[in-house]
């Protein structure tokens, strides 16, 4: 089922108190480059470092008493949030994570308390791996980003960028899996344009949407780890729907806006957050008027 903004803003009251409503941060130095008005939306700063803990609860909440495990696979941040949300409500969590995943970002998933099961880098490795766990322990599958539960929480944060900062033309948002563009599109519901932004060497979703075909993601090369998904069944419906341009983004533009937007803004963002930033510096004139930036996460490091 496709969710709707109902479900979005159902979901907003469902992990109220939750989570934390994040700042909006600006930049004089960033608005005369680019010559736009930008509001960055800093999910960087939400619980376990990524927005991926709005769609994690919102999902955990909503499953049967009776559950008593949950599991999925992940780069990282959604690991984290998924360990965090369910050690908060008294369960089991099962993480599969990729071997070429980040260290710090494995080390968050077991400090929130969950149990890591290794797998290959690949997106058939993680899915072969998480079936193979789902089989033998009977827990809950809760999808990185391809879930309408996952989706209305992921935008929850677009919701809070429009109350915070009416009024704005665009909302910029990184696309991997797609969870959190979705969500997006679901929560501005025409109130602002939607635009993705995508690694060069990550550009699925782009080619899926400008084919009208939903295409497999390309191999795991991409600085932005939490890029490096296919897009989802369900985004790529709602992303198709809305008509989202996706914007490319280099590594060489990644890295250093990766470094910069910490010398800039004195806050740590990690790559795949940082690729909208990137994508309107390589693509002259694409951000435009008032700008809403959603900064997907801040769990940077080895």
């Amino acid at each position: 089922m496709i969710p709707t903004r109902t479900d979005v803003v159902a979901a907003a009251r469902r992990i109220d108190g939750r989570v934390h409503r994040t700042p909006v941060l600006t930049s004089r130095t960033l608005n005369a480059l680019l010559d736009a008005a930008l509001y960055f939306k800093c999910e960087n700063l939400q619980r376990t470092g990524a927005f991926k803990m709005r769609g994690a609860t919102n999902a955990v909440a909503l499953l049967p008493d009776d559950v008593g495990t949950v599991a999925t696979h992940s780069s990282g941040n959604h690991g984290a949030a998924l360990a965090l949300a369910a050690a908060e409500a008294g369960r089991r969590a099962i993480i599969v994570v990729p071997s070429n995943g980040r260290a710090s970002k494995r080390a968050a998933i077991e400090r929130y308390g969950a149990e890591i099961v290794d797998c290959g880098p690949t997106l058939e490795a993680r899915e072969t791996t998480l079936n193979e766990v789902v089989d033998s322990t009977g827990a809950a599958f809760v999808p990185p980003y391809d879930d309408p539960r996952i989706i209305a929480g992921a935008g929850t944060a677009a919701l809070e960028l429009l109350e915070q900062c009416p009024g704005l033309d665009q909302v910029w948002v990184p696309v991997g899996g797609g969870g959190l563009a979705a969500g997006t599109v679901l929560a501005v519901d025409g109130a602002a344009e939607v635009v993705l932004a995508e690694p060069e060497l990550a550009r699925d979703a782009k080619d899926s949407l400008e084919s009208g075909t939903l295409l497999p993601a390309l191999p795991p090369k991409t600085i932005a780890d939490g890029l490096r998904t296919a897009l989802g069944r369900l985004n790529f419906e709602i992303l198709r729907r809305a008509g989202c341009r996706v914007h490319m983004a280099s590594e060489g533009g990644i890295e250093r806006w990766t470094d910069q937007i910490a010398q800039v803004m004195k806050i740590v963002v990690e790559p795949s957050a940082v690729v909208t930033l990137a994508a309107m510096v390589e693509n002259t004139g694409a951000a435009r008027g008032r700008v809403g930036v959603i900064l997907s996460g801040g769990n940077y490091g080895p």
